[in-house]
């Protein structure tokens, strides 16, 4: 069987995963067992995940794989927003802040490192636009500071009220310099983002309409944001079960499970060749976490009457900078392979075992 009947085999088999979409709402209906949502929804979002790759690829091929990165990064980052404000109507901060600094952790380690990993097992290397990826990953040092800074001007013990206030300026800046890059990437400097597969895409025979992409983009986010409510809201009582701590729950599992459409998609496309996609959507995602989400999710916390701050633990600080230092040096050179893939997964191993043996806080 050659290659292409095989994935279209593979694919067909992954579709009839799709039946578990109305198995999941209906075991969250009839009030099942936690484990059994958590399962048919994991499983439904794996499918959904791949017609949303699907979506971007055929977008990317016409708009250029940066236009096609950041559309998937908006998209992925849809359900992680919504299971945000959910919590965030519950008043759950410190897990909607762990799921935040989980999100830009697993999607620069975890992510890029799976895409390089995967992508390095066809190709001896990798090329990538140096500027486009040393410039995601400047904004992403700056995310680090607006992280770093509330917290340390927490452990001065300066009050609640004046560290709201200080959050709530820094969002302002965040979310302002977001709006920056977007302009930056979109008008100005779009040249760094087009990629390759621009040129000559419109005459692909099996290219998809824009129309038909964002179409499939947007039924896709849709249900994916169905699914993972159902799994975050059942993930609590799977942790508990396996005697996971609320900040392993909300750092690991949530970002994972928030993320998962990333992971297939930055992966597929790595395997593909098309690395400067992978970058792209890893490193937008992570930067519309710190720039965009997280700007968004204080701002609706004040609407709520139950303002939130930024003040991280120090070990997801820590976690976040050093995160951001090893993504740094790894695309600095505007190339990869699978061994350098391996170095950002051994990191984020690293992480998640001393988040598992973190102690709860009180």
């Amino acid at each position: 069987m050659s290659s292409s009947a095989s994935a279209l085999v593979r694919r067909h088999w992954l579709d009839t995963l799709l039946l578990l979409v109305p198995v999941g709402l209906a075991l969250e209906a009839y009030g099942s067992d936690p484990l059994w949502v958590f399962g048919a929804a994991g499983l439904a979002i794996v499918p959904l995940a791949g017609w949303m790759g699907r979506a971007t690829e055929h977008l990317a091929s016409r708009l250029g794989e940066g236009i096609g990165g950041l559309l998937n990064a908006t998209f992925g980052n849809a359900a992680e927003l919504i299971i945000a404000l959910f919590a965030l109507r519950e008043g759950l901060h410190e897990v909607v802040k762990a799921s935040i600094t989980g999100s830009i952790i697993g999607n620069v380690l975890l992510v890029l490192g799976l895409s390089m990993v995967a992508g390095g097992m066809r190709y001896t290397v990798q090329d990538f636009n140096r500027s486009a990826a040393s410039m995601g990953a400047s904004l992403l040092l700056l995310s680090a500071i607006g992280l770093v800074v509330p917290t340390v001007f927490h452990a001065l013990g300066p009050g609640a009220a004046d560290e709201r206030g200080l959050s709530l300026e820094i969002a302002v800046v965040l979310f302002v310099t977001y709006l920056l890059s977007l302009l930056f990437s979109l008008r100005t400097h779009r040249h760094l983002y087009v990629g390759e597969e621009s040129a000559g895409a419109d005459e692909h025979p099996g290219a998809w309409s824009r129309r038909r992409s964002f179409v499939v983009l947007m039924l896709t986010s849709g249900l994916i944001a169905v699914m993972a409510e159902l799994l975050v809201g059942s993930v609590e009582h799977a942790a508990m079960a396996l005697g996971l701590t609320e900040v392993f729950v909300g750092v690991i599992l949530v970002a994972i499970v928030g993320n998962a459409a990333e992971h297939s998609t930055a992966v597929l496309v790595a395997i593909r060749g098309k690395m400067d996609l992978a970058v792209h959507i890893a490193i937008g995602s992570s930067l519309q976490i710190a720039l965009f989400v997280a700007p968004v999710l204080l701002f609706t916390s004040h609407l709520f009457g139950t303002p939130m701050d930024l003040v991280f633990t120090p070990f997801e600080v820590f976690s976040v900078v050093l995160a951001v230092l090893a993504v740094n040096h790894i695309v600095s050179d505007g190339e990869c392979n699978w061994m350098e893939g391996v170095q950002l997964l051994a990191v984020y191993l690293i992480l998640g075992l001393a988040f598992y043996f973190l102690p709860a806080t009180p």
